[in-house]
């Protein structure tokens, strides 16, 4: 256990530069104590680790020396093969890239470990976007992955939903993301933060000035909170519902997954004979919630608002129209 901290110290010391020995002791969730324990025993080894003193201070490598020792364990090396995906790498400008750092990261391998990441990259494959959803277009990718990087500031006309639907906005791009095979890009406008769909880029103009990334800014961490609030500012209104129990495992098809099941069970009541629960689920808008319902045919009753229970009502009317000369269908009950 010891011998993997103090490569992972010297890994981080390596490819961060100077760090401090709390930053050490936080990155690998030990004492500052053991840090200091650590550096001595690295330095008795003959790493040529050094530290500078004072409030800018920390400790760091002799310039120049780099360790060749990797330490990937079997599972390490098999699990960096999961990380290639073709497709979005291909679609940043980064397929040719990604291809050359595989067959690299192959050749710098022993011969079981290479073979080993070989089979995972045989015998697993990862595809991101969903079931019958073509690929949207998005030939602004690149450019703004570029600028991204670059830390460039970007002119840009961009398709909204609402009115006025084209608009231009000069924007900072902080980071690009890929959710279930969209997408997204978020960038500073002003002081103001947003994700946005590069799919609704229509042109991009990298403006050649560079601009500073908010302190402490983690992607990961506003895409985390963004989509929290996106999912909570999609709810509107409330329905009640009388469902059965094929419909309220269905309900993850259509008003918003796993977590909307969830819910739905944790706010029902007690099940009737038939085992059908009155319960409360978060909608959209009507016109939405009245599409998703009748996709429940006959294994839901719509209890409220009085104007859902009206549109679901008044469209089950019409479509029974088309079928009041249809023979009933067969019944499978006894």
């Amino acid at each position: 256990m010891r011998a993997d901290r103090l490569l992972s110290l010297l890994l981080l010391v390596q490819t961060r530069g100077r760090m401090t020995a709390q930053e050490l002791a936080d990155e690998l969730e030990v004492s500052v104590r053991t840090v200091y324990r650590d550096v001595e025993a690295l330095s008795a080894a003959g790493v040529p680790l050094f530290a500078d003193r004072g409030p800018a201070g920390g400790y760091q490598l002799v310039d120049g020396y780099r360790t060749k020792l990797t330490g990937l364990t079997v599972d390490q090396a098999e699990s960096l093969f999961l990380v290639g995906l073709p497709g979005p790498a291909a679609a940043l400008g980064l397929g040719t890239e990604l291809a050359a750092a595989e067959l690299k990261l192959l050749a710098a391998l022993p011969a079981e470990l290479r073979t080993r990441a070989e089979r995972m990259r045989e015998r697993f494959h990862l595809d991101a976007p969903g079931w019958f959803r073509e690929a949207e277009d998005v030939p602004h990718l690149a450019a703004v992955a570029d600028a991204v990087w670059n830390q460039r500031r970007i002119s840009a006309r961009y398709r909204r939903w609402r009115a006025p639907r084209e608009v231009d906005r000069v924007w900072d791009p902080l980071g690009v993301v890929l959710k279930a095979g969209v997408w997204y890009f978020v960038a500073r406008s002003g002081r103001e933060i947003r994700a946005y769909k590069v799919s609704h880029l229509l042109e991009v103009c990298e403006l050649g000035e560079r601009f500073e990334r908010p302190e402490g800014f983690d992607l990961a961490a506003y895409w985390q909170e963004w989509t929290r609030r996106f999912e909570a500012n999609l709810i509107t209104d409330v329905a009640e519902v009388r469902i059965s129990p094929a419909g309220l495992n269905y309900l993850q098809h259509l008003l918003g997954g796993p977590a909307m099941v969830a819910a739905a069970r944790e706010n029902a009541g007690p099940p009737d004979a038939d085992g059908w629960v009155v319960t409360t689920i978060g909608i959209e808008r009507i016109r939405k919630a009245q599409a998703d319902f009748l996709a429940l045919g006959a294994d839901v009753e719509v209890l409220g608002p009085p104007e859902l229970r009206s549109a679901v009502a008044e469209a089950a009317r019409a479509a029974s129209s088309f079928y009041a000369d249809a023979a009933p269908a067969p019944s499978d009950r006894i």
